[in-house]
């Protein structure tokens, strides 16, 4: 499986409580934090939900 990098760049002030729920399952907190998952169906779904306050990258 193929690693990927997730930051958080935006706030989730102001959003949804199941935004900000995908954010804390993702690991993500602070702005600025980076964590890794693998490349599965189910972590580029919870992305997709939040992908206008993160960014993703190949590890």
């Amino acid at each position: 499986m193929v690693k990927i990098k997730v930051t958080k760049e935006k706030s989730a002030i102001n959003r949804t409580k199941r935004q900000k729920l995908t954010l804390e399952a993702l690991g993500l907190k602070k702005i600025g934090q980076t964590v890794e998952h693998e490349d599965t169906p189910n972590i580029l779904g919870m992305i997709n939900k939040v992908k206008h306050l993160v960014s993703v990258q190949e590890a």
